[in-house]
This record gives structure tokens, sequence and C-alpha cells, in this order.
């Protein structure tokens, strides 16, 4: 049994100690840290958590730990991965890998010197929406992918997140928040991104909160919060992706995959699930809906820490690597520098090879 160890117990921590403790059988919840201690007691005492830690440095000396599991905030991820990899833990981070792009090179130079797994979140391209979206595509129900199409649009966190300013704050904007759902579901689909142009703006150097328990606060805003890219894959396909905090929309998730045949709508890669629909040449712009084909359409999070474990165990690439999170990262940064020239990436990505439906769930191969 991989034993994994929680840094971060805040707003995400909730489904991932649901699904460790309930869902996948092979990893182990041994100890959770916060530095609001109450917050790891509660956990503990619903979870039947073995141990709490005052601090994450004694979680890192805990010999039991295999994995740290990071759950801090975006602008701390760097710093806590850092720390574990130098105490010789395994890592898995919420997303994004870090706050910067030269954080995530530094941290993925670590992980490799020290022979150790690095990788994280979202791993909602695992579950069974992506995943059948994946085997429509390398089947070719669209003919050969064309072009792609990824909107994340809507007005922001502060009117409805319990502490919403480190969202405006370095780490935070729509891109390094929500791109990583996108961006990850995307090369997933369709293979690494060879380059990247970004345009961005703030539309809004102020915002007030108005949920509660800040409400009346007034948040400075030190990031873009609209960018909008073109991403050239390796494989010859142009995406755009849009995110914004600055908009109003009353439906403003979308990614579509386009091709010589057909095109594909893809869920919400924020979601496991569906709805999957297809539109074929033929069908004269009708869309049909088609069912999922794997495991994982509930809100699977730890998905991708389970493989990881399954990963370790098996001596094997987990599919959620910092490969993938790394290739993400520089994919981002470069949108949010919004220079509005193509800028060639020097990561390079290559696809995992895709899930396979479990004989028991919660069991990954």
């Amino acid at each position: 049994m991989i034993k994994i160890g929680m840094v971060g117990v805040g707003a995400i921590s909730g489904i991932y100690l649901e699904n460790i403790t309930k869902m996948f059988k092979e990893i182990e919840l041994a100890a959770v840290c916060d530095l609001i201690r109450d917050r790891a007691e509660k956990a503990q005492e619903k979870y039947n958590v073995p141990k709490i830690y005052d601090t994450m440095q004694e979680l890192f000396a805990d010999p039991e730990i295999d994995i740290v599991l990071n759950l801090t905030r975006p602008y701390e991820h760097y710093e806590v991965t850092r720390q574990a990899l130098e105490a010789g833990k395994h890592v898995y981070s919420e997303k994004p890998l870090g706050a910067a792009w030269d954080e995530g090179k530094k941290l993925a130079a670590l992980a490799e010197a020290k022979g150790l797994y690095l990788g994280g979140a979202p791993d909602t391209f695992l579950g069974a929406g992506i995943q059948t979206c994946r085997k429509l595509i390398d089947a070719g129900m669209i003919g050969e992918p064309i072009a792609a199409q990824a909107v994340m649009a809507g007005h922001g966190h502060e009117t409805w997140h319990p502490d919403p300013e480190f969202y405006y704050k370095f780490g935070g904007g729509p891109m390094l928040d929500m791109g990583p759902y996108y961006i990850t579901a995307l090369i997933n689909l369709l293979g690494g991104v060879k380059s990247a142009v970004g345009v961005t703006k703030t539309s809004f150097k102020k915002r007030m909160i108005t949920s509660e328990p800040f409400a009346g606060t007034v948040i400075d805003v030190d990031v873009a919060t609209h960018i909008n890219g073109i991403l050239t894959f390796d494989s010859g396909v142009v995406g755009t992706i849009l995110t914004t905090f600055d908009v109003y929309s009353n439906d403003g998730m979308h990614l579509d995959i386009y091709g010589t045949e057909g095109t594909l709508i893809c869920p919400d890669p924020n979601t496991f699930g569906g709805p999957i629909k297809i539109i074929r040449g033929e069908d004269k712009g009708s869309a049909y809906e088609i069912p999922i084909m794997f495991e994982y359409k509930e809100n699977s999070r730890a998905l991708g820490l389970a493989d990881m474990a399954k990963a370790i165990e098996d001596k094997r690439a987990p599919r959620a690597s910092y490969k993938q999170t790394l290739h993400v990262l520089e994919i981002m940064t470069t949108l949010n520098a919004g220079t509005g020239s193509t800028v060639e990436l020097t990561t390079k990505y290559k696809r995992e090879k895709p899930m396979v439906k479990p004989e028991l769930a919660g069991v990954l191969d």
C-alpha cells in the first residue's frame, strides 16, 4: 500500500479525502498537515487519518510517507514541492506545477536529479469523458483533426468563493487557474504543442468581494484576467484558447475538436464525465450523443495520484507526470506573457497510454 501525506487541507481537499479513503484501493492516507490545525483535526476525525503534523517538514521526515500530496495555494506549490523532493519524497501537486515557468523547470530538474516521481493535477483527462473523446479521435471518427477551440469565460470568483483574493495575485488568473484543464485535455487529445501566441489584458484593476466572509473587501488585481491564445500543435492542428474572468456568460465553457469529417464536442474538461457529441458531415449539422466508454465519470480527483502510486510499484511512467504538467505550464506562462508574437516552446510532450477499463473500480492497471 502506497502511503500518502497531504499538505494543505483547504477547499479542494474534501474530494481528495473522500476518494483516497473510499474510492482508490491501492493508496492510503497516512498523515495530514495544515497551518490551521483545526482543519487537519477535522479531516482526521472524519476520515480516520492516523497522523497529524504541525509542520510540513515533520511530515516530510516521516519514513512511512511515500508520496506527498501538495494541496497548497498555487504560489506555494514550488516551495512545498521543492522541500518534499529534497526530503526524498515523490510528489503529486495540485495545478499548476509552479506559479512561474522558472519554478516548474527547477522542480523538474530536481526530481530528475533525485530519481523521484513528480506529477500532478489536473487528472480530469483520465476520466471517462476525455478518455472516450481520445478513443473517438484516435479511431478516426471525425477524420483528421484540423483545429480546436477552447473557451472558459466567466466573471471571476469574487461573487461566490469564500476567499477569492489569491485568484488575482501571483500564481492566479484564469489561465493558471482554469487553463490547466483545457490545455491538458487538448494535448491528451491532439499531442504536444510546438508554438504559442498570447495576447492579454486586465479589464478591471480592482474588484470587490461580494461573497462571505470578506464581502466588501476591495482586491487589487495583479495579473492578466483576459487571455487569448493560439496554439500550433506538433501534428499541424491549430487551436485557439480563451480564458477570462472579465465577461458575463451563461454557457462559458467549450472544448471542440474539428476534423475533416466532423466535429467532436467534448465535455467540460473540469469534470470527469460527459456529455460527448459528434457532428458529422453526412448528418447536415445535427449533433448526436456518444455513450461513455470508460470508468470514472463521477468526480474522481486523486485518480492521477492513484495512477502515480501504481506507476511507482510497476516502475512505469505515470500518466500525469511532470513531463505533462511542465509542458502545460510552459504553454500557459507563454500565453500569460502576452507578447503577441509566436514563441517556440522548449518542452516536448508525448501522450502516455490511454486508460484501461478496470476489472475492479479503484484498482488501476
